[in-house]
Parts: C-alpha cells; structure tokens; sequence
C-alpha cells in the first residue's frame, strides 16, 4: 500500500471525532450523551497521566484540576452566525425571552445555570450553559426554548459547536476578499464561520472571496454540504479529495491562466483527540501513544501542502483537538525548519482579548504505546524507525529551536476556562518554500536548459511548483516543467468538452472514490430561457447572468443556481482535476405550468437574498402585520392584508413575487431588521414560499411564538418583542384543513426542498405538485443539487438533509426527521417542532 494510500485510510478510518464532530452527529450516542445508557466508563488511565505529567503540559499546582476538568461534562456552546441581519434581534430574543425564563430554573433537582457569553468571542455571539443534551431535549420546562433551538439551527442562525472549536476561524482574520482554503472541513462548524466572514457585509450579494471546503472523506462531504447550505452563501465550494496531496487550481487572471494561491487556509487536521474527553469519554480507555505516532507523518504532510499552497503575506491556521506535542509542537517545528524562514509563528497572543492559554512547549520527549521513553533521535533503536522518525523531536540546536518561537503556539487546557483541550498555531508566509523557488523562464527557452525543479517534500512526481512572488497567482512562466506538460493534458480535454459544462473528473481512480456528481453547466450568454426571465423580474442590467447554472447537460433545466464570478471561473478552469461535491445557491425553480405564465422560473427563498438586489419589479412592501399573516394564514386573500400591499400588487400578472419588510427605526419596540420573502400573487390570494424553519423564525422575532401542534392547526401566542410578560392573544392558523397548517408548508405528497409549493389548496393558482423542488425519485435532473432527497443517490439517503444520525446537532436529532431536512422542505408529519 502506498504512501497516500495509508494516508488516505488513516484520515477516513483514524480519524477522532473532533469537538465539531460530537456535536454535529446526532442519532443515538448524542441522544444518550452523558446520561444515557451506555456502561459506565471509568475516567482513568494511568498512561495518559503518566506521559502529560512527565512532559509537564499543566503548570506546577494545576494537575488536579486539570484531571478533574477532564472528566467533568462539557459545557453546551452556540453560536450566533454573524453575518445575518437578523443576528442582533436572534441576541436581543435570547437575552431578553429565552434566558430570562431560565432564571430561578430547576429540572431533575439540578439548577438551570443562564447561559453566558463566551468572554473572548467578539460581540456576544457565542454562549454556553451547564444544560445537558438530555435535559435539553427531554424536560417539558425547556420545551419551548429547545424548539427554538433546533428552528434556529436548521435555519442557519445559530450553531451547535464547541467552544474551542471556535478559535481557528477568528485568528485567520479573514476578509471578504480573501481566497480560502479549509482543508480538512468536515463536519462544517469552522467553514460556516469562515462563509460568516465573507458576508460581513450584506449588501454585497458577491464578496470577491470564496471557501473552498476539502475532506477525504466522500460521506462526510455531504454533511459538509449540508452545514454550508444553511448559510445560503453563492461563495462556497465543496470538495473531495486527500488533503496532503489536495490539486492546484488555476483561475484566469488578466486573459491568461495563474496558479491560485490563498490567502487563507484553515489546517484543522484529524489528530488522536485526546482533548476531546469531556465528550468523547471512550478516549480514556482507547487511548496510547500509538495513535499520535501513526498521525504525526500524515499531519505534517498535511500542513506542508497548506504551506506550499498559500500567498506570500498569506496566514494559516494549524490546529488540533490533542494535547500530545508529537502531534502539535512538533508539526509546526519540522516545518518551521524545513522552510527555511518561508514561515514564521505569529504572535497572535493579544487577538482575543479573555482567552486564557499555555505557550507552546519548547522541549518534550517521545514515548512509545509500552512507555519507553526517547530523548532524542539518537536513542532510537534501528528496529523502531519506521514508528518514530526524526520530525518527532525538538531541534538539537538551542538556537535554532529559540528562533522558532514555538511559544507562540496556543495550548487551551480544559480547566482554564471550562473548555476541551486544544492546540492552535497561526502561520505567516514571507517567501516561497525552498523547494518550489526558482527563477521565471525566458521566453522561447529550450526544454533543455531548463533547471530542474526540485520535488516537493509532501510530492513524490515532482516537479509541480507552488509560489510566486505574487500575493495569489503564478503566472505560467514561473510553472515547473511537470505541471506545464498537465496544463497541455487539460487544454486539450477541454477543448474536446462542451463550452460551459464542467463535468466530474473522468479518471477511473476518482469515481472508486464516492458517487458520481452531476455536471455543473453554465447558461450560455445567448440562452432563450433567461430574457424572460429578466423581463418578468425587471433584472438589473449588472445581473451576472453568466453565473447561472444548472446540474444537468440535457432536458428540460428545472433548477437554477448562482455562484460567484471567481467560483465560475475555478469551475471552467479546473473540473478535470477536482472533484466538486457541490457548490452554488438554488435562485430560480421551473413551475409545473409556467408555460401558461409570462414567466416560467418562480423565485426561491434559499438565493433570495442574493437575488434580491438585482430584482426591480414584482416587489411588495408589507408590514409588520402583513408579515404575520402571511406566515399564519395558508392562503390569505387580498383583503387580508393591509391597503398599501393589496395597491401595490393589485396590477401585477400572476407569478412569484417578492415581499419585503422594511424595519421602522421610529417604532423601536417592532422589528429592527429587513426581510425579503419569495411569494406568489394568485387570482385572488397571496401564498409565501419559506421552509418552516425559516418561517418560525421571522415569526419568533416578532412575538409569535409557536406553542405546539394541533390536530387542525396551529396554536401561535402573539407576545411583546421582548418576550415579557404573560401570553396576550391567540392565533388559529385559518386553514385547519391544511397539514402543516401553515403558509409556504410541503403537502404530504410535495417534499419540495424549499418548502415552497404544496398543492393548490385555495384555488390561487399557485405552482402544484411537488415541480420546482427535488422530491425524492420525481426525475429531476439536477440531482438535488441544493438539499438531496432521500433516494436520490446520496450515499446515507439523505445527504444533505437531517435524517436522524447523519449529522443534526445533538438538538435537532429527535426533531426534524424529514427526507431533505435542511434543505427547506418537510413533509406534513414534520411540518412543525414536537
């Protein structure tokens, strides 16, 4: 078995579950969690104990609660996702609704702490409270703030991740500019909070940014999907590939093909986990030395391929959920050194101000899993090279070792602040690594005289180069010779490919690996679908047009989705060398009979708010009140909402509309964000097309709070924006006939993933049947690109949805069961919170 073979199996098979992984899994582990079932396991392991103790990780004094931190519970975190509009009135309802009724709260004897605000995390936005999965999940008082919970996190506002999982992201100060790399992504945590900081503005439906998502693992790739899809971002891609040996990509720069480089890259490497005990109890009995070991060589190759895909003055993140130096420490020493002053630790010890953390160590010894001990490399016997190899050890030399300043490292120690244990080191780059410096070729040079290039470390074929003086791309003259002959290789398949159709890779290795994707295809320029669509909306001039695209290469185009220009651009330029699991935001869905309308495409709500700016027609103005009656009432005639909406919609043709709500900053106590809904003007109704996650939260931040299902209907308690004070009126949805009782719900037969068009039920001429959405086995060719339905080829029969035990938070795992969970759709038996 080859090298990148082991590598490859040691990342999908050895790889521990990590503070996001615990959190994210769902199924029936999270539903036990501390308290639920398993055999008591003993919290000791005298090796463990042992090997930290002699290393000397925790300060003189501190061993005993260290050990006594480790085998208490973990704390439950959330986060509230920064880049929506709506993340101030998620903290104003937490703060002044939620966590109020928390106070004085006892369940099962045990008092309720009030959650807290994480004192490092900037503005509020992360918490975490002493409440147990169980308890959260299980205690009728807790009820209603668990609903909220799990609604929230499947509408992307909030996230279910552990404290320290959190670091990463916030130290690659990113911009919304910057180019990104997470190259070990899966479960998604760390991605959404990068996507977050792309769209820190969002007014801006493009940042010039983009992430790109990475993990070996196929499966895992989907609930990536699935965690990305929530954040509705057109800047994201996902894809699968082994992260030590991950391919260039190339990107058209001023007319000509460059090298991408990044300005960002997240290295969250799979590691043994050992901080991770607090949730994950079975390291205390699993645990030994072997494990960092085996880790360390794929770890290191891992992070060197980071190093040799970053820009000059670019920063990377090296990060671990282990305490063990063989894993941390000595990664980020061998490649300190073997770069040659390319790299250099930054000090980011003032960047989150209330963090409290250990320096990085400057000397640790290597033990093997039968406790020997080994000072340097010298002392290895011969027969114990292949386990334990030179890059494992501190730097002989003193002072090289003092010019690395591995204390600039960042050890967070589980006691300190009530945390799991981790590692993190952040990376400067001053110039190209060694191996890839060589100087631009003359034009008209001869094969030849060329230099040769030498191989990278982490590169056994060689010969493919890496950086440039340049902050992002490499031209090609400064391309070694081996890369050179693979641009010709791909020039000449594209040539034979058709314009605009990124396909998957056609290499008999790729498709052992996962399921084979659907093609990506862009609408060509002079496409007859699109004008219709830009006269019936009224679409900006400036609408990039060109990147739209649709999953399928033949047929009839269902679904439309958008990506930004520097994501086209990856796609045309690369699709023969990377595999792409999915990328792009759902903007427009065909409907079944809209050759009958002026236009056939309705709007859907998971791209509305990338669409909106560039849409100048078929927009209503509503009002706080209109809001809640559309998202109460199924179907509401024209008379039910306010005079100025039923003006403005009066004269319109049937079709999609966009309704708007416009805060008013001189009635303080409404609601102080913008909303932009997708919905569709009948004969003589209205009709809006959101998931009901999403609706249940517009709802919530305006005092509807809903309190339970019904058999017909459903109860909503209108209360005060802030949430105080006893419940003052009740709502019946109007429609007790409907299943899910409320606007913009799937029928029982529908399953459209954006929750948009269950049957006609008030005769308003609305798209039927489940067209427009990716049901599972209705025959639609895009293969579900935004959410899969069960069926449609994902590898657990719901990639990105929320079947029970393919990822939901622990929160969520007993709730939201429908087939295209996330996606924005549920079938009637889940059309509402238990």
């Amino acid at each position: 078995m080859g090298r990148r073979a082991r590598g490859r199996r040691l990342q999908q098979q050895q790889r521990p579950e990590g503070p996001e992984d615990a959190a994210q899994r769902g199924g029936k582990r999270s539903a036990a969690g501390w308290e639920g079932g398993y055999p008591e396991i003993v919290k000791e392991n005298k090796l463990f104990e042992h090997y930290y103790q002699e290393l000397k990780i925790v300060p003189d004094g501190e061993w005993d609660q260290f050990m006594g931190a480790l085998r208490e519970p973990l704390p439950a975190t959330l986060r509230i996702t920064g880049y929506k509009s709506h993340a101030k009135e998620i903290l104003h309802c937490l703060k002044n609704k939620y966590f109020k009724e928390l106070e004085n709260l006892e369940v099962d004897g045990q008092k309720v702490e009030v959650p807290q605000p994480l004192s490092w995390y900037p503005e509020e936005l992360a918490w975490h409270t002493n409440l147990s999965r169980k308890i959260l999940r299980k205690s009728p008082q807790l009820e209603k703030f668990h609903q909220f919970l799990v609604s929230e996190t499947e509408s992307g506002n909030i996230s279910r991740q552990e404290a320290v999982s959190m670091i990463p992201p916030l130290l690659l100060n990113v911009q919304p500019h910057h180019k990104i790399l997470d190259m070990c992504a899966a479960p998604g945590s760390k991605t959404a909070q990068l996507i977050e900081m792309l769209h820190t503005d969002m007014n801006i439906p493009f940042p010039e940014g983009f992430v790109i998502a990475n993990d070996v693992d196929n499966k895992r790739c989907y609930l990536l999907v699935h965690q990305a899809k929530r954040l509705s971002s057109p800047c994201i891609m996902v894809v699968n590939h082994d992260a030590s040996s991950i391919p260039r990509l190339q990107m058209d720069v001023g007319g000509r093909k460059e090298v991408l480089f990044y300005d960002r890259i997240l290295c969250d490497v799979p590691c043994s986990g050992d901080g991770t005990m607090r949730k994950n109890i079975d390291v205390w009995k699993k645990w030994t030395t072997l494990n960092s070991l085996q880790l360390h060589g794929l770890q290191l190759r891992i992070a060197t391929r980071g190093a040799e895909q970053l820009a000059e003055g670019g920063r990377m993140v090296y990060s671990t959920c282990s305490l063990n130096p063989i894993e941390d420490e000595a990664v980020i020493a061998s490649l300190l050194e073997k770069s040659e002053g390319a790299l250099e630790l930054a000090d980011v010890s003032s960047e989150l101000p209330g963090l409290k953390w250990m320096p990085g160590l400057s000397h640790w010894k290597v033990m093997t899993k039968d406790g020997q001990w080994f000072a340097d490399w010298d002392e290895v016997p011969h027969n114990r090279h292949t386990q334990i190899r030179p890059t494992m050890f501190p730097p002989e030399d003193p002072v090289k070792l003092q010019a690395l300043n591995l204390q600039r490292c960042l050890r967070i120690l589980p006691h300190h602040q009530n945390t799991g244990g981790f590692f993190v080191a952040v990376l400067v780059k001053n110039s190209p690594m060694p191996w890839n410096k060589r100087q631009p070729k003359l034009p008209g040079r001869s094969a030849e005289t060329r230099e040769t290039v030498p191989s990278s470390p982490t590169d056994p074929t060689g010969g493919k180069a890496a950086d440039s003086s340049q902050v992002e791309c490499k031209p090609l003259s400064e391309v070694g010779d081996a890369e050179l002959i693979q641009r010709a290789d791909d020039a000449e398949n594209d040539a034979n490919k058709k314009d605009g159709v990124c396909g998957p890779p056609p290499t008999k290795k790729m498709k052992l690996f996962g399921f084979k994707e659907d093609p990506f295809v862009f609408i060509p320029e002079d496409d007859p679908l699109f004008p219709p669509i830009q006269k019936f909306y009224a679409l900006d001039p400036s609408f990039p047009k060109t990147n739209l695209l649709t999953r399928t290469a033949e047929g009839k185009k269902r679904q439309l989705y958008m990506v930004s220009k520097e994501l086209r651009d990856l796609l045309l330029n690369n699709s023969e060398r990377v595999k792409v699991i999915n990328t792009g935001i759902k903007v427009l869905c065909r409907n079944n009979s809209g050759e009958e309308l002026a236009c056939a495409f309705r709007l859907a709500q998971e791209g509305i708010y990338t669409l909106y700016p560039f849409i100048k027609s078929r927009i209503v103005t509503v009002s706080m009140e209109d809001v809640i009656t559309l998202l109460t009432q199924e179907n509401p005639f024209f008379r039910k909402l306010s005079s100025e909406a039923y003006n403005q919609a009066k004269d319109m043709a049937k079709g999609s509309i966009v309704l708007k709500y416009e805060p008013d900053a001189g009635k303080p106590g409404t609601l102080q964000c913008p909303i932009v809904m997708c919905g569709w003007r009948g004969k003589a109704s209205f009709r809006t097309f959101v998931p009901k996650n999403e609706r249940l939260h517009y709802l919530r931040m305006m005092g509807v709070e809903v309190l339970g299902e019904k058999k017909k209907g459903v109860s909503l308690t209108k209360e005060s924006t802030a949430g105080s004070g006893p419940a003052e009126t009740e709502m019946q949805a109007e429609e007790a006939g409907s299943r899910d009782g409320a606007a913009g719900g799937d029928a029982a037969r529908d399953g459209s993933p954006d929750g948009a068009v269950g049957g006609d039920a008030a005769g308003n001429d609305s798209p039927d049947g489940a067209e427009g959405g990716d049901a599972a086995g209705n025959g639609s060719p895009d293969g579900a690109a935004g959410g899969d339905a069960a069926g449609n080829g994902s590898p657990d029969g719901a990639a990105g949805g929320d079947a029970t035990g393919n990822g939901s938070p622990d929160w969520a795992a007993a709730v939201d069961n429908s087939p295209d969970g996330a996606a924005g759709g549920d079938t009637a038996e889940d059309s509402l919170p238990r």
